[in-house]
């Protein structure tokens, strides 16, 4: 089933506010909170969609590649299993949207204290972070397929301590946590004592301590270089779509699995065609006496040029279709069509030995009365009544 539009789930619009976008996840997590909701999955879902809708919003970052790329902009934002509560990053907010409803205690019970932290049930290993690259296309590379290098910056292990984060190699699981990356903290809140998942204090989550930090890289284990990658462009591919390079993006901090490159295509616009999914349309200036006598064009097409045929008495706007000379379908043999309108124009400077012979043909005109034909006429009525 499609996502729906995160504007569409919270029922705002794409100016709404920062202080519009809290106010209607807070009622609609409020009409969907599990605790109000016990046994309701429809519910639960709902609450955990309006929670992705506010994940994104919220977050300018997030929002602006969401405005730009809509769903496919986020591809790798959580991870590649979607959204988990592990995500959200926005426990910090309970208070101020749920006030004294002691629902922010709720959530931290519901789901361990663990959001936006990346762990839930154990420490995962960190995951390095996906890279966007932009890449735009003509569509003429998109009409056959391309290969492209792209230079791109991506963290990769420091080879001064070798992806370590330590000078001398001495990294010890932190004794608090012991490597968890978390503790448990017993709260009080109006249901009583409550214990909760907080990342632990010692390690800051990462549950390793490491004393000598290497100098390059500051602990991380990761450091900026520059590579060259490859990505081959299948024909027929669209504004919008993306290209997933696994295991090509950031290295996680010490050790941790690489992240994904989203290359995401950008169609450059095209002198002459108009695109409509793998159909191409465009225009064709004709002359009076070409297409009263009819005649034969040679039709730009994106691999060349092509005949087409215009018989005689053809109107100003007919639209002549050229089968499978469009783009084709990504992984597919189907091509589209070629669309072409003749658009008759009529010269703005003509000479006198011109002007002549158009008074002669008004007079044939004059004799035709010719007249609007019916659709046209039936359409004028419509319009004024």
């Amino acid at each position: 089933m499609a996502k729906r539009d995160y504007y569409e789930v919270l029922g705002i619009d794409k100016n709404a506010t920062a202080s519009e976008i809290k106010k209607s996840y807070r009622k609609l997590a409020m009409k969907y909170h599990p605790d109000k909701n016990q046994d309701n999955k429809a519910a639960e879902e709902k609450f955990k969609e309006a929670s992705e809708a506010y994940e994104v919003l919220s977050d300018n970052d997030k929002k602006q590649r969401y405005d730009q790329y809509g769903h496919a902009g986020m591809e790798g934002a959580f991870g590649g299993g979607g959204f988990s509560w592990d995500n959200f990053s926005h426990a910090g907010d309970f208070s101020d949207i749920f006030g004294n409803s002691g629902f922010g205690s709720i959530f931290e019970s519901l789901f361990g204290g663990g959001f936006g932290g990346g762990r839930r049930g154990g420490r995962q290993r960190n995951r390095g972070e996906d890279l966007q690259i932009q890449l735009s296309l003509t569509l003429e590379d998109i009409s056959k397929g391309i290969d492209k290098k792209i230079k791109i910056n991506v963290k990769n292990a420091c080879e001064t301590c070798h992806g370590t984060g330590s000078t001398d190699g001495n990294v010890q699981t932190c004794s608090q946590c012991h490597g968890a990356g978390q503790v448990m903290q017993t709260t009080r809140s109006l249901f009583g004592h409550m214990q909760t998942a907080v990342t632990c204090p010692s390690c800051h989550g990462e549950g390793k301590i490491i004393k000598n930090r290497c100098p390059k890289c500051k602990g991380e284990g990761r450091t900026n270089v520059a590579k060259t990658i490859k990505v081959h462009i299948p024909a027929g591919v669209s504004e919008g779509q993306y290209i997933r390079l696994r295991g090509q993006g950031n290295i996680g901090k010490r050790g941790g699995e690489k992240g994904d490159i989203l290359v995401l295509i950008h169609e450059k616009e095209h002198n002459i065609f108009e695109r409509q999914d793998a159909n191409l349309i465009c225009q064709f200036p004709v002359s009076f006496s070409q297409v009263a006598l009819g005649t034969e064009i040679m039709v730009p097409t994106l691999s060349g040029k092509i005949k087409m045929k215009i018989p005689a008495g053809t109107q100003s706007g007919k639209v002549f279709r050229l089968r499978s000379q469009g783009l084709p379908n990504v992984n597919s043999a189907y091509k589209g069509d070629l669309y072409v309108k003749v658009l008759v124009i009529t010269p703005t400077k003509i000479k006198s030995a011109e002007k002549s012979l158009f008074k002669k043909l008004a007079e044939f005109d004059e004799e035709k009365k010719l007249q609007p034909n019916k659709d046209f006429l039936r359409k004028l009525k419509k319009i004024f009544g």
